[in-house]
């Protein structure tokens, strides 16, 4: 069994993390640390999990008991934290944050400041990067506005297609934004609302563009991003306005060819829609063609491919299980 920890385990993606480990057939949570909610059940604060658990949280961290520990903190604590203690070189890291997604000689450099050699995170988009996943020590989770505009650009850019600026428009649900309130979360002011927010400057644009780069060769383009909160609880869905004189049927076998051995993202023939993916790991992408444009929808759990499911499928390349494991989950359509 794998021995995992948990830090900032109070938060909405710990307590989707534990439902998730709970049910993994090879995984076993050893410690799950809260240090506000030390003492008290699990359940008393993720109370879908009433019945499933006993399990307190602590404020104790015995990283030695463990084989890895996952980092559900908010983003800028994790480069902090190990600043601050030692976690064994054996342990294997999974950070959810946006501490290390973007490689860049200053962070480099910080990381070496931690005491880790050369180059120590992986980032985990098993899409493009299974292999380094699969040696890595230390992963750093992508984003999940990152991760569905990504899975829906990755094959457009294989293909060379990324040659103008690409317009793109993704609504999110209200977990996106963390379990502590907010202005923008409260029911009163999110219930029939839709707005927008931080406009062509989200956090993640940095880390698309990298994956991009990485699988283009170059990308020379905007990424003109505009997030928008949206009047639901989960899941993200995605549109992206391709320019483009390929043929759209070329392009559609390319996108199926891209995914054909990819665990959970799929290519589908007919349009999507959110519920399709709401509870499961999955990202599912569509393409409608009109003149030289090709428009491109995906759309993905935020909590789960997008935060501790895609961790987990991580998790699972790391440790050299099968990659589906406590993941096969069903959506909420209905």
């Amino acid at each position: 069994m794998i021995k995992v920890g948990i830090l900032g385990a109070a938060g909405y993606t710990g307590g989707e993390l534990i439902r998730l480990l709970l049910n993994h057939p090879e995984a076993e949570i050893v410690f799950a640390n809260s240090e506000s909610n030390a003492g008290n059940l699990i359940s008393d604060v993720h109370e879908g999990l009433v019945g499933e658990t006993d399990l307190r949280f602590t404020a104790e961290m015995p990283f030695e008991k463990v084989d890895v520990i996952f980092f559900c903190f908010g983003h800028g604590k994790s480069e902090q934290f190990l600043k601050e203690h030692t976690i064994p070189k054996h342990v294997k890291i999974i950070d959810l944050a946006q501490d290390f997604r973007v490689r860049s000689e200053e962070l480099g450099v910080r990381s070496e400041e931690l005491g880790v050699r050369s180059w120590p995170w992986v980032y985990g988009l098993p899409e493009i990067n299974k292999a380094e996943i699969a040696q890595a020590q230390h992963v750093a989770n992508p984003g999940c506005f990152a991760t569905c505009i990504q899975l829906g650009l990755l094959p457009a850019a294989n293909l060379n297609l990324l040659k103008c600026d690409v317009s793109v428009n993704a609504i999110t649900g209200s977990t996106g934004a963390g379990q502590k309130p907010g202005a923008t979360t409260h029911f009163s002011w999110r219930n029939n609302n839709l707005s927008i927010y931080k406009p062509f400057q989200h956090q993640h644009i940095a880390e698309i563009r990298q994956s991009l780069a990485q699988v283009q060769g170059h990308l020379d383009v905007d990424i003109d991003f505009i997030p928008y909160r949206g009047d639901f609880a989960r899941g993200i869905f995605c549109t992206e306005v391709i320019r483009t004189k390929a043929p759209a049927d070329e392009v559609i076998l390319a996108y199926k060819d891209f995914y054909a051995d990819a665990a959970f993202t799929h290519y589908v023939d007919k349009p999507l829609d959110l519920k399709q993916v709401v509870n499961t790991n999955k990202c599912l992408v569509h393409i409608d063609a009109f003149e030289n444009k090709l428009l491109v929808t995906s759309c993905i759990d935020n909590l789960l491919k997008g935060a501790v499911g895609q961790a987990v499928q991580n998790m699972n390349i790391m440790f050299g299980i099968d990659e589906t494991a406590g993941l096969r989950l069903k959506a909420s359509a209905f």
